[in-house]
């Protein structure tokens, strides 16, 4: 496609003016204006034309001709080439300068204009007649398309159509086929908070101080997950790299490796670690700024002093050195890709994801941090290494994805069992009953829903009746006599839970009880709890049914259920952990790591450890005498001859300490005398 006809595309262009109307004249006296094509067309070529006559000559042919003619000139001047050019641009797109075709004017009732007035030969009226002719073709074939064999002319012309014919067939798959896709289905545009931030106040309010800085900011790799900054250090490949380890049952498995520097940089990570100076790892940063352990740790020390941009900031740099390091074939959407928590390299990827998660979630982006929650769920959906599924609902309700909630119970409940969670069990009768109260359903589809939804939440307070008091309590609402002193839900209900089923209560009760506090939310709960009451009165068999599971089930909880309410920060759920979690140390880029890790290096041993716990003044003799040794025991490293030499050497010296004791203790200052004389004057020696 020429420029030319690009500027035709793109409307009013630079050194273009506008047409008067008024010093036009027209051949037809219907009253209505050339098409707007044709006035672009004229007056790009009026501009693009070289001037052979003087500019007075100009202006009076100017004004003696109308634009047919003005078009008949030029069209004689250009190449026999841009001829097809020109008249494609205006049949592919004859809407693009009003919007509509009613202001095109009606190019059947225009007239051709005489040969004496257009001062022309015959065979130019010809040309000009065989043009207006395909024009009203083109006009007449669907408003706004060229036909299939005037596209074929023009390259750029079929290209654009085939653009225009694929978006609309994508258009229409994705309309089509949303209900087949996986529930774990992850878009890439989704992965983009700015996306949602739109929605909610408009690109112009996101990005309108951003579109001039991206002009002039460095050359960064194009990523999905995170936008490079031009406040970060220039990106160096820190170390970090994916494999492919195998692929089998249409599944792909990858790992990440760490290559001899960065595992230096790794050791240096964790002695900065051991000395629990953060100053450490702010040292190491600054000579390795993409070390992925480090920005993770520095991220919850600037989180705990406040400092939650900063915070934020350093975890989206781990992330994209992350997405840097990608392996070709690894993609985050498909759902086929599996990293294993087992392996260390693994487990930062799955922590940054997750932290990142936290932020959006905290920055009002629910759909955002629901999309990263598939994805961390997608990695590992079999063992769910940090316990996604206890987060999912509360994040489709944040975002009101309640169908998407709704699917993923009914799909997973066969083999996983998502019923005998808490957050499942109470967060699907929430969803059901917010659908049966949109408005766009119809009244038997809000009844057969509204239903649905009582029968969900009642076994559900049936099954996990320890969920309720604590529920109202957080949500600062004062139970019913009738309810606070029924055995069922009383204080005797939640000493009686096994411990597993504590932590799990009161994880949900922590995280969602912002989401009943609506008015509509507690009276459908109020109703519930009392026909709750009533079928307990009437000795439901469930009743029964419930209280043997509950005996058998929840006697301890996995290690990555604990790990989950390390992360969540929950004070609610933190303090029922059990003690052979809270008594270990808890580093927080690696939280409980799990017991049969798969290690690819180990940590060389750190030598002369036993130098620690040695007294300052045996470390100076040390540093004099290596062989020296205050304890007076022969180290392990030597024979029996070093070990004897060491035992003289020693004795020799514990008799130079006590020697030296004795004299600093035996040595007396004494004053010097002076001249006691009264007499003598005081400005003697002025």
């Amino acid at each position: 496609m020429s420029s030319r006809a690009l500027r035709r595309l793109k409307g009013k262009q630079r050194g273009q003016e506008e047409l008067n109307i008024g010093d036009l004249k027209l051949s037809n006296d219907h009253g209505h204006a050339e098409e707007p094509e044709e006035e672009a067309e004229v007056q790009d070529e009026a501009v693009l034309q070289p001037v052979k006559k003087s500019n007075r000559k100009t202006k009076k042919k100017k004004s003696q001709t109308n634009i047919s003619n003005i078009y008949e000139l030029i069209g004689e001047a250009d190449s026999d080439a841009e001829k097809p050019a020109a008249e494609e641009e205006i049949a592919v797109l004859p809407e693009d300068f009003d919007g509509h075709d009613g202001k095109n004017g009606n190019l059947e009732s225009q007239k051709q204009v005489p040969q004496q007035e257009a001062g022309v030969g015959k065979d130019c009226s010809e040309k000009v007649n065989n043009k207006r002719k395909k024009k009203k073709k083109k006009k007449k074939a669907s408003g706004g398309e060229a036909p299939e064999e005037d596209a074929g002319d023009d390259i750029d012309a079929l290209l654009e159509s085939i653009e225009k014919t694929n978006g609309l067939s994508h258009q229409s798959e994705d309309l089509g086929n949303s209900d087949n896709r996986p529930v774990l289905y992850v878009e890439h545009r989704n992965l983009n908070p700015e996306t949602e931030l739109k929605r909610y106040f408009g690109a112009r309010a996101v990005l309108g101080d951003q579109r001039p800085r991206q002009r002039q900011r460095q050359f960064h790799r194009s990523t999905w997950m995170t936008v490079p900054k031009d406040t970060w250090p220039r990106f160096s490949r820190p170390g970090v790299s994916m494999s492919l380890l195998e692929s089998k049952d249409s599944l792909q498995y990858f790992t990440f490796e760490h290559n001899r520097d960065y595992q230096q940089v790794q050791f240096k990570f964790l002695d900065a670690v051991e000395s629990m100076d953060p100053n450490n790892i702010v040292v190491l940063l600054q000579l390795n700024p993409y070390h992925i352990d480090s920005l993770l740790q520095l991220s919850d020390v600037c989180r705990i002093q406040e400092d939650q941009e900063m915070a934020r900031d350093l975890i989206e740099r781990a992330l994209y050195s992350f997405e840097c390091a990608f392996h070709p074939v690894f993609s985050l959407t498909s759902g086929i890709c599996r990293l294993d928590y087992l392996r260390p390299e693994n487990r930062a990827f799955y922590l940054a994801l997750y932290k990142h998660m936290m932020f959006l979630e905290k920055r009002g982006c629910p759909r955002t941090a629901l999309e990263y929650c598939k994805l961390i769920l997608s990695l590992d959906p079999d063992n769910d290494p940090l316990c996604m599924l206890l987060m999912v609902d509360f994040l489709c309700l944040r975002c009101r994805e309640y169908t998407c909630l709704i699917r993923l119970y009914e799909e997973w409940e066969v083999h996983r069992n998502l019923s005998q969670l808490p957050n499942f069990a109470f967060s699907v009768a929430l969803s059901h009953y917010h659908l049966s109260q949109q408005e766009d359903s119809t009244a038997e589809e809000s009844q057969r829903t509204k239903q649905k939804s009582d029968l969900l939440l009642q076994n559900a307070l049936i099954m996990f009746p320890g969920v309720l008091m604590p529920l109202l309590d957080l949500c600062t609402v004062q139970p019913d006599t009738a309810v606070s002193s029924h055995a069922f839900f009383g204080p005797k209900c939640q000493l009686g839970q096994p411990p597993a089923l504590t932590e799990l209560v009161a994880l949900y009760v922590g995280r969602c009880h912002s989401l009943w506090r609506e008015a509509g939310v507690m009276l459908w709960l109020e109703g519930n709890v009392r026909e709750v009451l009533r079928r307990v009165d009437s000795q439901d068999p469930l009743v029964e049914d419930s209280e043997n599971k509950r005996k058998q089930r929840y006697q301890s909880a996995p290690r990555n259920i604990h790990r989950h309410v390390l992360l969540s920060e929950i004070k609610e759920a933190t303090s029922t952990l059990p003690l052979e979690v809270t008594t270990q140390p808890v580093m927080g880029f690696d939280p409980l790591p799990p017991l049969d890790s798969v290690v690819s290096y180990t940590r060389p041993e750190r030598q002369n450890a036993a130098a620690s716990n040695e007294s300052p003044l045996s470390l100076f003799f040390r540093s004099l005498l290596p062989n020296f040794n205050l304890q007076g025991g022969p180290r392990p490293e030597e024979d029996m001859g070093v070990a004897r030499a060491g035992r003289e050497l020693n004795q020799e010296v514990n008799r130079l300490m006590v020697a030296m004791r004795d004299m600093l203790a035996n040595i007396q200052f004494q004053e010097p005398p002076r001249e006691d004389n009264p007499d003598r004057d005081e400005e003697e020696w002025d």
